[in-house]
C-alpha cells in the first residue's frame, strides 16, 4: 500500500483489503499519515461521491438550555423540564450550559486526549488493539470497524469502559489517566441529572430511568481528527444515530459536528464550558412499556474533516 498519498485515482488492481491491512499494521493511524507529511488522501478514505453538507437555507440554531438554579428553584425546574421535552421532541439534541462540570475539568479533559494523542508513536502503539473481548480497559485504533465499513473515516479513537466498573488508574494511559477518572464522574453525575428531568419530561417519576438502568453504564471515546490535506474527499464520521441512552458530548473550539434537522444539515457551534446532549437508540427503542410512548427524537449526526487543524471530540 502507498501510504504516501502520491495517486489518488483508483486503479485496476486496487486491493482495499490489503491497504486496509497495511494501515491497520502500522498501528499510528490517521495521526501517523499526516504525521509522516501525506499531501493526498489514500483512497481507502476516499468517498464514493462527495458529501453535500451544506445548506441552502437559513442556519437554524440549536437549542441551549441552561440548568441554573434547577434545584434550588421548583419554578425553574419545571421550566427546564419543558425546554428540554420541547428540545428532544423537536430536536433530538441541545445544548446544555450551567451544567456543573467545571470549565477547568471541562479543558483538562480536551488537554488529556490531545497528549494521548500527541505521544511519540512507539509509547502510543502499546494501546493499539483490535481486540473487543475486554481484556484490555482501553482500546485505541484507528476507526472500529475498519474491515467492515465501506469508507474508512479520517478519525482515530480510544475507547474506556468507566462504569459500572471503573477501571484502575495503571489501566489508563498516563496523559490522560488522572482526568479520565475526575471527567468520568462528573458526567456521572450530570447523567444521572439529565436522566431525572428527562424522566420527568416524559411525565414519569424523576428516579424511573435511574431506577431501569439506564445510568449503569458509561463508557468515554476520545475521537481525534487530525488535520485532513483534502478534506473534500473524506470524512471524520460519517451519518449516524448513538447506541446510548443519552449521550454526551465536549467539543473543542474547532466545531466540525452537524445536525440533520428539518431536512438540512445544521452546525452547531461550540459554546465555551457547554456540553452537547442527545437522546440515543436505545432510549427509543427500550420495550418497556412505560417508554413506549416516548417521543424524544434522535437525529443523525456528521463529523466533517478539516484542511486547517486538529478536532478533538469526546462523546
Amino acid at each position: 500500500m502507498a501510504l504516501n498519498g502520491t495517486s489518488t485515482s483508483i486503479q485496476p488492481d486496487y486491493d482495499r483489503k490489503a491497504e486496509l491491512t497495511a494501515f491497520d499494521e502500522t498501528k499510528t493511524g490517521v495521526k501517523g499519515l499526516v504525521d509522516a507529511g501525506i499531501t493526498e488522501v489514500p483512497r481507502i478514505f476516499h468517498l464514493p461521491s462527495p458529501e453535500n453538507l451544506n445548506s441552502q437555507q437559513p442556519e437554524l440554531t440549536l437549542p441551549t438550555i441552561d440548568l441554573q438554579g434547577i434545584n434550588e428553584d421548583p419554578i425553574r425546574r419545571n421550566e427546564v423540564i419543558e425546554q428540554v421535552k420541547d428540545a428532544l421532541e423537536s430536536w433530538g439534541f441541545f445544548q446544555l450550559v450551567n451544567h456543573g462540570i467545571p470549565i477547568s475539568v471541562l479543558e483538562e479533559m480536551m488537554k488529556g486526549v490531545m497528549d494521548f494523542y500527541e505521544q511519540e508513536s512507539e509509547v502510543k502503539k502499546q494501546w493499539y488493539t483490535r481486540d473487543m473481548s475486554g481484556k484490555t480497559r482501553v482500546i485505541y485504533n484507528s476507526n472500529f470497524d475498519l474491515y467492515a465499513a465501506p469508507v474508512t473515516n479520517w478519525r482515530d479513537t480510544f475507547y474506556c469502559t468507566m462504569a459500572p466498573n471503573p477501571p484502575e488508574p495503571h489501566e489508563l494511559p498516563p496523559p490522560c489517566r488522572d482526568i479520565l477518572l475526575k471527567y468520568s464522574e462528573q458526567v456521572m453525575k450530570l447523567g444521572v441529572s439529565l436522566l431525572e428531568l428527562m424522566a420527568e419530561a416524559l411525565g414519569l417519576n424523576p428516579n424511573h430511568l435511574l431506577d431501569i438502568g439506564c445510568a449503569d453504564g458509561l463508557a468515554v471515546l476520545g475521537h481525534y481528527y487530525p488535520t485532513c490535506p483534502q478534506p473534500e474527499l473524506t470524512i471524520g464520521t460519517p451519518t449516524h444515530t448513538d447506541n446510548s441512552f443519552i449521550t454526551i458530548l465536549l467539543q473543542d473550539h474547532m466545531g466540525g459536528l452537524k445536525v440533520f434537522y428539518q431536512n438540512q444539515w445544521t452546525h452547531v457551534p461550540p459554546i465555551l464550558g457547554a456540553v452537547v446532549v442527545n437522546a440515543g437508540d436505545f432510549l427509543q427503542a427500550s420495550p418497556l412499556p412505560s417508554l413506549s410512548q416516548c417521543r424524544f427524537l434522535y437525529y443523525i449526526t456528521v463529523v466533517i474533516s478539516s484542511r486547517l487543524s486538529n478536532l478533538i471530540i469526546l462523546p
